[in-house]
């Protein structure tokens, strides 16, 4: 009798009794877990442990937010008045044209009205001065500086050769920072050598 016949008398011996055939069983192989399970304590070891890492960088992210928010505040309040200071430069531009314009011939020779009146430009010059130095805004004059780029904006430039190449030699506009930042380069004459003619 072959395995086939055998096969078939089981089937038929199966159908005749009503059951199915039993499928063979096959047994699941047994896994070593990876980690043994945790003790209560070490549960509790192992929590406490997150807790803390968490806090420690909760604690981390409130210092840096709090650093951050210092610098925003000291910047809104060092900066905050550049636009307004921006349109007072005018006025200090203004006031320091009116006294170029008086000659020092007029000055010398000028009445008891026209000194009076010099005199309150210049008072009141200094007094806008001092009302920007207070509120971080302080003028500079570059004049026999080594030109700067990030200070000063070239409109011209000036033959001499007795100072060397790229050094102010003219101040049209004088610049002013406010605080470490630029608000506005001084305009500048730059100086430039010429060549030597030919003998």
């Amino acid at each position: 009798m072959t395995d086939n016949d055998g096969q078939k008398e089981y089937s038929e011996a199966a159908e005749n009794a009503g059951t199915k055939p039993a499928e063979p069983r096959v047994s699941k192989p047994y896994i070593m877990p990876d980690d043994p399970e945790e003790t209560p304590s070490e549960a509790l070891v192992k929590e406490a442990a997150e807790a803390k890492d968490k806090m420690l960088r909760t604690l981390a992210e409130m210092e840096n937010l709090r650093k951050r928010t210092q610098r925003e505040v000291a910047d809104a309040r060092a900066y905050g008045i550049a636009g307004f200071a921006r349109d007072i430069l005018e006025i200090a531009d203004n006031l320091q044209r009116a006294l170029d314009a008086v000659p020092a011939e007029a000055r010398a020779g000028a009445d008891a009205g026209l000194t009076a009146l010099i005199e309150g430009v210049e008072l009141t010059e200094r007094s806008l001065h001092r009302s920007l130095e207070k509120n971080g805004v302080k003028k500079f004059d570059p004049m026999g500086e080594k030109f700067d780029p990030n200070l000063h904006q070239a409109m011209y430039e000036v033959p001499d050769n007795s100072v060397a190449p790229g050094t102010v030699v003219q101040v049209i506009q004088t610049g002013y920072m406010i605080g470490e930042r630029m608000l506005r380069p001084a305009m500048v004459g730059v100086s430039k050598n010429e060549p030597k003619p030919a003998a």
